[in-house]
């Protein structure tokens, strides 16, 4: 397999571990004093994984169509298991900021495939990769306050409330970018509709 491929699966691969250190610490009652540590370096990994993968593929000639699937469907999975683990445990993230991260992702997926149904490729937005280094900065934000309250330098509660104000600010920003994809959509779903017969560019 070709490096970016490799890169791409190995997020993929760190996702559930994440889940598993972060649920298994929190079950002992006091997280561990190096978990925090851990998992911040596993989000760091992965993000910097994330722009690796590309830069190797376009660098290399190795873009494929399977990298062009597993790339954005690997980033999604680690980041909706990031912030879904985040709901259990001593943080308690409410499940509705999560759902609107889980909305989004499902809606633009379901969006891309439709137009590959048609031969019209939906690029990235720029909104899109606001919104991915956005969460990524809300993850290792959070992160930091977790070693802070390792360290008893951060209450529970400030903990708690600092991580729910940046996740809603997250969720907020990725609700709006969700609606952009839906509004330059917004043809190509009334013609598929029977709305309207307009005709697309090959690429949106």
């Amino acid at each position: 397999m070709k490096l970016p491929l490799i890169l791409t699966l190995f997020r993929i691969v760190l996702s559930p571990l994440f889940v598993a250190l972060y649920l298994l610490g929190g079950e002992r009652g006091a997280y561990p004093l190096a978990l925090p540590y851990l998992l911040l370096l596993i989000v760091i990994v992965c993000e910097i994984s994330d722009a690796l993968d590309g830069f190797f593929a376009r660098r290399n000639n190795q873009v494929t169509n399977l990298g062009k699937v597993l790339d954005p469907m690997a980033d999604s999975f680690f980041r909706l298991s990031v912030f879904f683990a985040f709901t259990q445990g001593i943080l308690q993230i409410p499940l509705w900021i999560v759902i609107v991260f889980f909305w989004r992702d499902s809606l633009v997926n379901t969006l891309r495939a439709l137009f590959a149904l048609e031969g019209i490729a939906l690029a990235a937005r720029v909104s899109g990769k606001i919104k991915a280094i956005l969460q990524a900065v809300v993850m290792i934000c959070i992160l930091l306050g977790m070693i802070g309250y390792a360290h008893d330098a951060v209450t529970i509660e400030t903990l708690k409330r600092v991580s729910r104000f940046l996740t809603t600010v997250a969720a907020i920003y990725t609700f709006c970018s969700g609606c952009e994809y839906l509004w330059i959509s917004r043809v190509f779903l009334q013609s598929a509709l029977g709305i309207s017969q307009k005709t697309f560019p090959k690429s949106l």
